[in-house]
């Protein structure tokens, strides 16, 4: 039953990959055209990588962008590890719907809500506390992590719930602390999900023109808002 499929899987395969990366090699290929139209192409050239290179605020954009998008990555997956972990092994605790709620919130709240509520909340924070002083790196930050935190979860509750409790259960009948059992079994065993979860969080974060575009300040320009900005130039 398996062979028949296989050239079937095998195409299906093929048509997504090539969906998914014909588009991107097209991007790069046409990147080396000197002409200035798209579907033109006249002559190799490097001009546009000299004009990219020469700009100072799409290159500061995109270390910016790089920087927020590591620590995001770095951040959502230590948290949402945890938060995957409690959805997948605590059970039905006091609070266990609205814990869900706020898990599952980003993955179904539309971006430009998300956007609009912490910035009224950084505003009002501002006026109470004085902090934040401004909006920049750290509001996007916490910003993308709140996204980036319901996507981690998710994936590591999956595979949580796919691991054979007996190793974790022998290593406690042999005297191992629960929290060392989580530090030294579980967590290698999640190791794939947690990078899974950090790339997923790296593309989102870095990719994020919404989010970015209500959480930023003087300054503070993402490589996909200073795109979207030169594009509608």
């Amino acid at each position: 039953m398996i062979k028949p499929s296989c050239p079937l899987q095998i195409t299906a395969l093929g048509i997504g990959f090539a969906f998914l990366y014909i588009p991107i090699l097209s991007l790069i290929i046409y990147s080396f055209n000197e002409s200035n139209l798209v579907t033109v192409w006249t002559s190799f050239s490097l001009k546009w990588y000299r004009t990219l290179w020469s700009d100072d605020e799409l290159i500061n954009a995109a270390w910016l962008s790089l920087r927020i998008a590591f620590l995001t990555a770095c951040a959502s997956v230590v948290i949402g590890s945890w938060a995957g972990f409690v959805l997948a092994r605590m059970g039905r605790f006091w609070g266990f719907t609205l814990y869900t709620g706020m898990i599952n919130a980003p993955l179904v709240i539309p971006e430009v809500i998300q956007g609009i509520s912490l910035l009224l909340l950084f505003v009002e924070m501002a006026k109470l506390t004085g902090w934040p002083a401004g909006r920049g790196m750290f509001t996007i930050f916490i910003g993308h992590v709140m996204l980036c935190i319901s996507y981690v979860a998710i994936i590591v509750e999956l595979r949580v719930r796919e691991l054979n409790p007996s190793l974790e259960e022998v290593a406690l009948d042999l005297g191992t602390t629960p929290l060392r059992v989580f530090f030294t079994i579980t967590l290698p065993l999640i190791s794939q999900a947690r990078v899974a979860g950090w790339l997923l969080s790296f593309t989102l974060s870095i990719d994020d023109l919404v989010l970015s575009a209500f959480l930023s300040g003087p300054g503070s320009t993402t490589l996909p808002s200073c795109s979207h900005a030169c594009g509608s130039g």
